[in-house]
């Protein structure tokens, strides 16, 4: 399909009020142009960026990056050990983790935790355990918590509910549901994170969660490098490349791109305490 015909509305001029809720910016694929990135991110409106670190290790070999010269303090970050990876890491992993929220404070979520039954690589009583010990932390933190689900949800929202966490602070990245699933979610008092491929046009459904969404619960993100919007699909996503997905769902709701822009930088905000 040729660009003309990709994208689902053309990025808008945006105030410099957003915040993009989820990147992997220690990616190797930033590697070559990591600054000119974060430039181009403020550029276009990113105020305030929350970076995924996948380990203690990622994190002490990457928190540096962002404190470096030019330092970088719009960028906060989440720590978390993602469910595919739950069993390449040591039983104490996880004291790494509550070390490591103690020494730093720019981490300011758990995440992304969760489970993951479209890889098969973990077990699913692995993932399961070092999600709810995750869980367990995340309250004994007081840290909010950043969910990664992938054909897991009936699981997902068992284990969470098992727990007692509606009504916890916790956010559902990379939202790809319809409205009923998006209605669990706010019924349970959590937030949605609404990623690029809200742009594709066969997404209709996802168009439709987002409409639905109560204005408060919402939140934006690329999940870069990865899920690029419609007018980049299949290249490298960046901070920079929200524009595309705050056109379409504030397209699906009716709104000016640039306010909606601004509700969800503050919903983040207000909901990652930056």
């Amino acid at each position: 399909m040729s660009s003309k015909k990709q994208p689902f509305f053309p990025p808008p001029v945006l105030p410099c009020t957003g915040v993009e809720s989820h990147a992997h910016l220690n990616s190797k694929q930033f590697a070559q142009d990591f600054d000119e990135m974060l430039v181009r991110a403020k550029n276009a409106g990113v105020a305030q960026i929350l970076q995924v670190f996948l380990s203690p290790e990622a994190w002490r070999t990457g928190k540096d990056r962002f404190s470096a010269n030019p330092a970088h303090p719009e960028v906060f970050f989440l720590l978390g050990i993602h469910p595919t990876d739950a069993h390449e890491h040591p039983p104490d992993v996880l004291q790494g983790v509550r070390a490591a929220v103690k020494e730093d404070p720019r981490i300011r979520a758990i995440g992304e935790i969760g489970l993951d039954y479209y890889w098969k690589d973990c077990p699913r009583d692995v993932q399961r355990a070092m999600f709810l010990a995750q869980l367990s932390l995340a309250r004994e933190l007081a840290l909010p918590v950043v969910i990664h689900s992938r054909d897991a949800t009936d699981d997902t929202f068992a284990l969470l509910e098992e727990q007692n966490f509606t009504g916890y602070p916790l956010l559902w990245h990379c939202f790809g549901g319809d409205v009923s699933m998006a209605e669990r979610i706010v019924d349970a008092g959590w937030h949605l994170s609404i990623p690029g491929p809200v742009t594709y046009p066969a997404n209709s459904a996802l168009r439709e969660a987002v409409a639905a969404v109560p204005l408060d619960r919402l939140l934006v993100e690329t999940d870069c490098p990865y899920l690029a919007p419609a007018p980049l699909r299949g290249k490298r996503n960046e901070p920079a490349n929200l524009g595309y997905t705050i056109a379409a769902m504030a397209e699906a709701r009716g709104m000016a791109p640039a306010d909606l822009w601004t509700v969800c930088g503050d919903n983040a905000r207000r909901f990652f305490g930056i």
